[in-house]
């Protein structure tokens, strides 16, 4: 592989990822000269940019037993989030991209999105089931305030009565509480909020475009008093880092109002163990060496792990305790640990002329 490096930008502002790594599809990688930074320790902001993505099919199709859906829907490509460890990153290389600061700044927006979901729910061949939002991308995004994609989506949802699981990390989502609503009330959705840590200043760092936590119990409170099902997922669990925070997170996702409670081990695949090592030493320099090698103690020595019924939660003895604090937790706040049973009875289908009806 030809490979150019011309610079690490140091200071920038809202972003993780500091750099772009080699896409491990192309041959050749030119750092684009906006990414070169100075020494004078200015913050220098890049711009997000947001592409057209003209897909001609919406729904993406879950081959893994780890996952309680079979299909997701993701409104866009790539995250404005910028959350350093995302394992959704090495994805935003099969469009020619970096897991970088490309999957920062570089979004694909599938406008067309709830069209696409439309006609596939008008299809005889769709078979009423749950469908997730997102698996790969954040729905609730900061763009998604202007642009409105995952709101068209969940009408097109409340419309044919399809059931819909929702997960993200930010407070936007309370603006659809009213379709979110009127789809609980059919026992047709379920909202998961994926909280890391309760330390407002470590998600600046780590999730730096996310809402902070306050917002996100906030969140999970508003979803609550208005009887939508909500739960909290603790992701990523980062041993050495956030683990500790596995109780207190619980119960403040408790205390707002949640049903449910997950949990997901980080596994950093591809180029994301580069961007998070260095992301470490940047940020928490006294800490790098202890993490690094508490996730390789939950990943068999590695850094990541792609076996099923062992990449979400881990493996070994660090993996096997933070197992155990959470069921303990849960079982102490009475937090359920299983999904949602929703309803796929009550979907109905219309055929086009009908579907033109609710735009």
């Amino acid at each position: 592989m030809f490979f150019i490096n011309i610079g690490i930008m140091h200071n920038i502002k809202g972003r993780a990822s500091h750099s772009n790594p080699a896409n491990r599809f192309e041959t050749l990688h030119i750092e684009p000269d906006e990414y070169l930074t100075g020494e004078d320790g200015e913050e220098r902001k890049i711009p997000t940019q947001f592409l057209v993505d003209n897909s001609k099919s919406i729904l993406a199709r879950n081959e893994s037993p780890d996952l309680p859906f079979r299909y997701s829907i993701n409104p866009y490509r790539g995250c404005e989030h910028g959350c350093i460890y995302c394992y959704a990153r090495p994805s935003h290389e099969y469009l020619g991209f970096s897991s970088g600061l490309d999957f920062e700044t570089r979004i694909m927006v599938k406008k067309n999105a709830a069209d696409l979901l439309r006609k596939q729910f008008s299809s005889q061949s769709w078979q009423p089931q749950v469908v997730c939002l997102s698996g790969n991308t954040d729905c609730y995004q900061p763009v998604e305030r202007t642009l409105k994609i995952t709101r068209a989506c969940l009408e097109a949802f409340s419309d044919f009565r399809n059931p819909v699981s929702v997960i993200t990390k930010n407070y936007l989502i309370t603006r659809d509480i009213d379709i979110l609503k009127d789809l609980a009330e059919h026992n047709l959705t379920v909202v998961m909020l994926s909280i890391t840590t309760l330390d407002g200043s470590i998600t600046k760092k780590l999730e730096p475009r996310t809402s902070a936590p306050h917002k996100r119990l906030e969140a999970i409170e508003q979803l609550a008093q208005n009887n939508i099902p909500v739960g909290v997922n603790v992701a990523p669990v980062i041993p050495g880092l956030n683990d500790d925070e596995i109780p207190a997170i619980l119960r403040s996702a408790k205390d707002a109002g949640a049903r449910f409670a997950g949990y997901i081990m980080l596994r950093l695949p591809y180029q994301v163990k580069d961007l998070f090592i260095e992301w470490m030493r940047r940020e928490y320099p006294l800490q790098a060496n202890k993490v690094i090698n508490r996730i390789k103690q939950v990943r068999d020595g590695e850094l990541s792990c792609s076996v099923f019924g062992e990449r979400l939660k881990g493996t070994g003895t660090i993996a096997k305790n933070i197992e155990q604090l959470f069921a303990l937790s849960c079982r102490k706040l009475s937090l359920d640990t299983s999904k949602l049973e929703l309803d796929t009875t009550q979907f109905r289908r219309f055929d086009k002329s009908q579907t033109d009806l609710f735009r």
